[in-house]
């Protein structure tokens, strides 16, 4: 273990010292954790669901991690008093599709910060033109979506693996955002494929900007996110990708780059329904009764074992 992440495993011990555990609810319970320190980051905070009867057993349990977590359970702690109701929705599919139960670990957006934490690294430096334009207009600050990724997938999950009762491996580890936060979980399952064996890209804001600004399906944009996922998606091996849109308000931009995407997808050996599924919502728009209103189907579909 480097001296880094060591740091950050103090800083996450530090936060649960002070985590708080709401009362035991019927249906699962929530844990809050505050000032949450992470390396190369703003202070991070978390709140985790745990299933019906972890309390009361012995089970290991895979795990989903959502970015944007202050919008995932409580309508009093969101940004629009409207929630995913990831705790919900998980029960939803366990009941409806047979999915078995996850811990759920939902990580805040840090204010002002988001966007270039959730901004992927890696795209942003391949970016020039007009969508590069576009990106710095938006940022702020240095991205630092490469150093919550490190984050992500080093310190904040071995803490969630030695604290909770976890299966670690990749195939038991999901990673789920929204917007900002879809780009974010498909960076997350390219660069680290290990890591990661599912990712839910929901309503996926290609332009990756202000869509004004970017212009209607750019062209020079639209190739770069091609050759982004050629360059990084390789072959299934495993893995199990969700992709979506709907129509309305900043969905309505979204459509030309998911096509060109799901050709690449297809183009590189992955099977739609299989191994990756990619689907519009006529109507649906960018806002969180949206993404709840179908995130029962997608955990039915990203989270069922093969076979």
């Amino acid at each position: 273990m480097t001296g880094r992440h060591l740091i950050a495993l103090l800083g996450l011990l530090a936060a649960l010292l002070c985590g708080q555990a709401t009362a035991a609810q019927p249906a699962g319970r929530l844990i809050e954790y505050e000032h949450v320190a992470a390396e190369g980051l703003p202070e991070q905070r978390l709140t985790i669901w745990l299933p019906p009867g972890y309390d009361r057993g012995h089970r290991r349990y895979p795990v989903v991690y959502m970015h944007d977590g202050h919008n995932l359970f409580d309508p009093a702690k969101s940004n629009f008093n409207k929630v995913w109701a990831a705790d919900k929705a998980m029960l939803a599919a366990m009941r409806g599709q047979g999915i078995e139960p996850h811990i759920i670990v939902g990580i805040w957006a840090p204010g002002s910060d988001r966007y270039r934490q959730y901004l992927p690294q890696s795209l942003h430096d391949a970016a020039s033109g007009a969508p590069r334009a576009a990106m710095d207009a938006m940022i702020g600050g240095p991205v630092i979506s490469r150093a919550y990724l490190d984050w992500l997938a080093g310190p904040l999950k071995q803490w969630v693996d030695a604290r909770f009762r976890t299966r670690t491996g990749r195939d038991d580890t999901a990673i789920i955002g929204s917007s900002m936060g879809g780009l974010m979980s498909c960076y997350a399952v390219l660069e680290r494929p290990e890591t990661y064996g599912r990712a839910g890209c929901i309503s996926s804001h290609w332009p990756a900007a202000d869509p004004r600004k970017v212009g209607e399906a750019n062209r020079e944009l639209i190739a770069l996110w091609d050759r982004w996922f050629a360059e990084r998606l390789g072959h299934p091996d495993g893995r199990r990708i969700w992709l979506d849109h709907g129509t309305g308000t900043l969905d309505a931009y979204y459509g030309p780059y998911q096509q060109v995407i799901d050709a690449r997808f297809a183009a590189q050996g992955w099977r739609r329904g299989i191994d990756f599924e990619s689907k519009v919502y006529p109507g649906a728009e960018h806002e969180e009764n949206a993404w709840a209103a179908r995130l029962p189907e997608v955990l039915g579909w990203l989270l069922r074992r093969p076979g």
